[in-house]
């Protein structure tokens, strides 16, 4: 896995120790927009807490996950989150996504997106790329329709959000 990877204006990068507070002014801006979607954001982290949850990010992998900050290619502006995990199974892995608030309806993600998944086709041992989501959230799901993933199926699923419908959506775009 490629530990930078630049784009349409866009760089994905492994983190870096001197992201630390980059990120931190991140989550704590878009505590709001993350709030009902991600299960780890119930509640706006303590400075302590982030470094910890940081230092975790900075192993690569990271618990069978590749962690991306996403940044202005130009300016260097934190623009949001991106991971890969490797949790699928062989020949096939999951990205996952969170656009900093003051960047959203940017195209930000549907970008970062469109990369790491030609990235990861491209790589000889990704034959699938999935894209998971709940059914409720649709700006979420609008990225892989977007760039013509299939709706491979939609299954009862863990509420672990408060905006969650229990529904999860599994797009997949395979090589």
């Amino acid at each position: 896995m490629p530990e930078r990877i630049e784009a349409d204006g866009l760089v994905l990068r492994r983190w870096g120790p001197d992201d630390l507070d980059a990120r931190y002014r991140a989550i704590t801006a878009s505590f709001h927009h993350l709030h009902p979607w991600m299960e780890w954001a119930t509640e706006p982290p303590t400075e302590q807490e982030h470094r910890e949850r940081f230092e975790r990010a900075l192993r690569w992998p990271s618990e069978g996950s590749y962690n991306f900050g996403i940044f202005d290619l130009r300016g260097g502006a934190m623009l949001g989150v991106a991971a890969v995990h490797d949790q699928l199974g062989p020949g096939a892995v999951e990205i996952g996504y969170w656009c900093h608030a003051d960047h959203i309806g940017r195209g930000v993600i549907s970008r970062s997106a469109r990369e790491l998944t030609r990235v990861l086709l491209s790589l000889p041992h990704i034959k699938r790329v999935e894209i998971h989501c709940d059914e409720a959230n649709l700006r979420s799901a609008a990225v892989p329709e977007r760039l013509g993933y299939r709706l491979d199926r939609i299954e009862d699923d863990e509420v672990k959000a408060p905006a969650d419908s229990g529904r999860g959506m599994v797009w997949i775009k395979e090589r």
